[in-house]
């Protein structure tokens, strides 16, 4: 296994091999957006660690079938998804997989914010077509 920080390296270069991917930074860490907004992170890369934005769902298979690579994030935020790779336990096709995966989840709901056929509820404002006399 190459060291962390090989990984860490590896791990930027494949965030940023994802379609529409780019670098930028939040509360002073490295962090992977799609149209800026925030998929995974480097977070904790002191200690060897990336940060994926995954669905509750997919960090409970990912830490059934990997828990010595993932490991939820404290408190609500890992509650809600947000799930620690531990990148010296990681190879590249599981990293790959990892970050396409949270990328993946990101372009499905822009997507559906985007869709024309959502529906909105109906507006109950007055007509101001009709005039009063």
């Amino acid at each position: 296994m190459p060291k962390p920080t090989q990984q860490i390296v590896l791990f930027r270069k494949l965030a940023l091999s994802l379609e529409g991917a780019v670098e930028s930074a939040h509360i002073d860490h490295p962090d992977f957006r799609l149209n800026n907004q925030i998929f995974a992170t480097l977070y904790g890369q002191e200690k060897g660690c990336g940060v994926l934005k995954l669905t509750p769902e997919q960090q409970q298979s990912f830490l059934a079938e990997q828990p010595q690579v993932f490991s939820p994030v404290a408190g609500g935020w890992g509650r809600n998804g947000m799930t620690y790779i531990h990148l010296d336990q990681a190879d590249e096709a599981v990293i790959a997989g990892a970050l396409t995966t949270a990328h993946h989840n990101l372009q499905q709901k822009q997507a559906q914010k985007r869709s024309p056929n959502k529906k909105s509820p109906a507006k109950s404002t007055p007509s101001k077509s009709k005039k009063t006399k």
